[in-house]
């Protein structure tokens, strides 16, 4: 008996102290039965990287929202190009290569910009080969399937290969095992991997966890929802065209068309014409159906999937749908402020440093030794790079906050000049040499006079009001 009672009051104690509550995402009873979790994060990215690469190809080139996100990120990304923050003889050089870049020779060095975002969006990674020839260097894009992803093996010394990525003894990457055709179109050709210098490589990819080989598909959270809604779609696509058939039931006593119509097996055919009026005979009936109609919650079930398509994509609902209608200034503003900071962070964390800068190291280096440019590599050497100007939602209070900051000393003209994808010695130039032509020209141009606003007149104070 003196058992169950200092049990009961062990319970009791318990009851009263203060609960300990673990990570209930850790839990593993009822509620959590069927969840997914990824101990290897790296395995599993592997893993999944070519089907979700190749179901992302597929679902941009049918699925309209998916072909959105892409175009949607890329020209936010790149726009009309990423550019170098250089003046005088260098800028000229740069802009006269730029068009001269391509090895194929299809498209401008900013259309090959474009065209590796765009790469590593869809299929995870963009992979591209620094080509030196005797006018300069060259860029061909490859697809990331010559990146032999089969090859994982140890290396003597303590490297190692990792899907077709060489690492030398310190997990530094040192060389890619690259095959010169794609397999589909060998064509019969010799397509053993060979092994190319990290340094004539750019493998541009967004990364994901430490240590991270190779990259996985931006598509990757959307890809189910982007099906489904595409399942979704296409039922209520069905459902509208059963709603469209309107038929009529006839009932008949003697089996007689009533309307004089063409029978087909049991269907009348071409029965009733527009603003006929008809006197069915007795024993005749006329039956109509009654199609289902679209329901507001099968269109409020559409737009919910899209917004959370959009947020698996990382875009704005607005700018993935092109939906405007529920948007006011101070909402899109606030989307596309929080958007931007994202893109900003994808342009000079992972183009900028993966892709541009070396390709810039390279040309520079190209171009010196060849005797292109009279310096050396290493004094051109860094370079800032300017992304594209960013439209405004309102551009007269945003240009009106931004004097204000900048005559509050709260940033300086070359932040601003920057943010609008120029660099501010090229601007200041551009506006003396407007100034000096002007006045050789007899002109003079002046901004409109600042209108004051009115003084509140004077409320006169009375004794009986002071």
């Amino acid at each position: 008996m003196m058992g169950l009672v200092s049990s009961l009051f062990d319970r009791a104690k318990s009851a009263l102290r203060p609960a300990s509550r673990s990570y209930e995402g850790a839990a593993t009873g009822r509620r959590a039965t069927g969840w997914g979790a990824m101990r290897n994060q790296h395995g599993a990215a592997q893993a999944a990287r070519a089907p979700l690469g190749y179901r992302a190809r597929y679902l941009v080139a049918n699925n309209p929202h998916a072909a959105a996100g892409k175009a949607a990120h890329v020209s936010s990304l790149v726009g009309t190009g990423i550019v170098p923050a250089v003046t005088g003889t260098l800028a000229a050089r740069w802009t006269a290569w730029t068009d001269e870049a391509d090895a194929d020779g299809l498209m401008d060095f900013y259309g090959l910009t474009a065209l590796m975002v765009g790469g590593m969006v869809v299929d995870g990674e963009a992979l591209a080969l620094l080509i030196a020839t005797p006018a300069g260097l060259r860029i061909r894009v490859l697809d990331p399937d010559q990146l032999d992803a089969s090859l994982t093996r140890p290396l003597p010394e303590g490297g190692r290969i990792v899907n077709g990525v060489e690492f030398d003894m310190f997990g530094s990457r040192v060389a890619y095992w690259i095959v010169k055709e794609r397999p589909e179109i060998g064509l019969g050709l010799n397509l053993q991997p060979v092994r190319v210098p990290a340094e004539d490589v750019v493998h541009l990819f967004r990364p994901d966890f430490p240590g991270q080989v190779r990259g996985v598909s931006w598509f990757a959270p959307a890809i189910l929802r982007l099906a489904e809604h595409d399942e979704w779609h296409g039922a209520q696509l069905t459902r509208q065209k059963v709603g469209a058939l309107l038929a009529g039931l006839i009932t008949t006593n003697d089996g007689t068309a009533p309307f004089g119509g063409e029978a087909q097996g049991e269907a009348l055919i071409g029965s009733l014409e527009p603003g006929a009026m008809v006197v069915l005979p007795p024993g005749k009936d006329v039956t109509f159906s009654n199609p289902p109609a679209i329901a507001q919650e099968a269109n409020d079930f559409g737009r919910i999937t899209l917004h959370e398509i959009a947020a698996a994509l990382g875009l704005p609902y607005e700018v993935l749908t092109g939906d405007l209608a529920s948007v006011n200034y101070s909402s899109i503003r606030a989307g596309l402020v929080e958007w931007r900071r994202r893109v900003e962070m994808t342009q000079h964390n992972v183009i900028v440093f993966q892709a541009l800068r070396p390709i810039w190291r390279r040309w520079a280096m190209i171009e010196s030794l060849q005797g292109r440019l009279a310096a050396r590599p290493q004094e051109m050497l860094p370079v800032r790079w300017i992304t594209p100007k960013q439209q405004w939602v309102d551009p007269a209070k945003d240009v009106q906050a931004e004097i204000e900051a900048i005559n509050a000393g709260l940033m300086s003209r070359r932040e601003a000049v920057a943010a609008r994808g120029m660099d501010v010695g090229a601007l200041d130039a551009e506006i003396a040499a407007d100034k000096a032509r002007e006045a050789s020209l007899g002109l003079a141009f002046t901004a409109p006079a600042k209108v004051a606003p009115a003084a509140a007149p004077a409320i006169p104070v009375t004794e009986e009001a002071a």
